[in-house]
């Protein structure tokens, strides 16, 4: 068995596929797994991180708003489109693998339509309620859609079916516990704080996280670990340093461009501070985190800020607007948890309440139907 994934942009497309390939080779561990991304995507960081062959080709893509710089962008989009298909058909004849999974990212178009006029059995997981682009537009090629919520299926195209699986976290955000990833990390009991800015970096959270920072770090009374993300590293470690805050000499602090041990640092955490991506929520659920969550504004229908509300609703997260955030907000807000321990324990049932613990098996058994016309035990 040989399944090649096609993911990339951000942690949000490219975890899900980690996480689908962990649990099939959980299973079948001889089974070979391959990557396809783009080479200058954190994919091509992450997956040979997670121990996969990462092949890449060049893709970008389309800009929405008109402008001189994006039109000149979208040109040498148009051309890496051809481009990147004769690139994707290329890997494909080299690896001849089963099957082709994508789950987000501009990458997954060509590699998926290549694949599928090759005859190579192809399937695509949507983890938000409005889906993407390339999603879309995939539904006309591959042989099975996935989405991760019933929200999706009425926003793409009537004329097939698709099957509801819930979003794939890693294996090992499902067994984790606290105490098991606290011993891990060397952490004592003192309360933890998880915080990132995206996998790329929000200027807004992180200038608010500076704030909070300088509210807490020198005390040590709390454990911290934020992620600054990559463009973040522009600015964010002198921001830190003007805030009084000398980080590197800190040992209740890690401040990092990106958090490579998540499973870890997310299990040991008593509050997580994100955004609002579907995988994001997944991992929070599945893990019973309460959080403080920041939906990006940036995103195609606003798709963030009805996940965060989602778990907000149900007592399970803080959601804070970012046109609202300031560091003074954000400070009350986790004083206001983190001082009455009795409302993070309820936050933690109602997150663990949302979880769909068995979305892997789910896409699991879509895959091996389609490989061998028959469901798997």
């Amino acid at each position: 068995m040989h399944i090649v994934f096609a993911a990339g942009g951000t942690g949000g497309h490219i975890n899900p596929a980690i996480a689908i390939a962990g649990t099939v080779r959980s299973k079948h561990p001889e089974a070979k797994i391959s990557f396809i991304g783009n080479r200058t995507g954190m994919e091509a960081t992450l997956v040979p991180k997670a121990g996969y062959d990462f092949y890449p080709i060049d893709v970008a893509g389309f800009q929405r708003k008109l402008s001189w710089t994006n039109i000149k962008r979208n040109v040498d989009a148009l051309y890496k489109v051809f481009a990147s298909t004769a690139q994707a058909g290329k890997l494909l004849r080299q690896l001849q693998p089963d099957l082709a999974v994508g789950t987000g990212g501009y990458v997954c178009g060509p590699v998926l339509r290549k694949a599928a006029k090759m005859g190579i059995k192809t399937a695509t997981h949507e983890q938000n309620a409005f889906p993407g682009v390339t999603t879309k537009m995939l539904c006309k090629f591959v042989d099975a859609v996935m989405v991760a919520m019933p929200q999706a299926v009425s926003r793409l195209p009537q004329n097939r079916s698709y099957t509801v699986t819930g979003n794939p976290v890693r294996e090992s955000m499902l067994h984790m516990t606290r105490a098991q990833a606290r011993k891990a990390l060397g952490l004592d009991d003192r309360p933890m704080i998880l915080s990132c800015g995206g996998s790329l970096g929000a200027r807004r959270i992180n200038e608010a996280v500076a704030e909070l920072l300088a509210w807490h770090a020198n005390s040590g009374k709390y454990y911290h670990f934020h992620a600054i993300g990559k463009y973040g590293m522009d600015f964010m470690p002198k921001l830190i340093h003007s805030k009084g805050v000398d980080y590197e000499h800190l040992p209740n602090l890690r401040i990092t461009e990106y958090i490579y041990d998540m499973d870890l640092c997310m299990a040991a955490a008593d509050l997580v501070i994100n955004r609002a991506g579907a995988t994001t929520l997944s991992e929070l659920q599945v893990q019973g985190k309460p959080s403080i969550l920041i939906p990006s504004p940036n995103v195609a229908e606003n798709h963030q800020y009805y996940n965060a509300k989602a778990l907000a609703d149900n007592g399970a997260a803080i959601l804070i607007e970012e046109k609202d955030l300031t560091g003074q907000v954000l400070i009350e807000a986790v004083q206001a948890l983190l001082e009455h321990p009795e409302r993070l324990e309820q936050m933690h049932r109602q997150a663990a309440a949302m979880a769909v613990y068995d979305a892997n098996e789910r896409i699991y058994q879509v895959l091996m139907e389609l490989l061998y016309d028959k469901p798997q035990d």
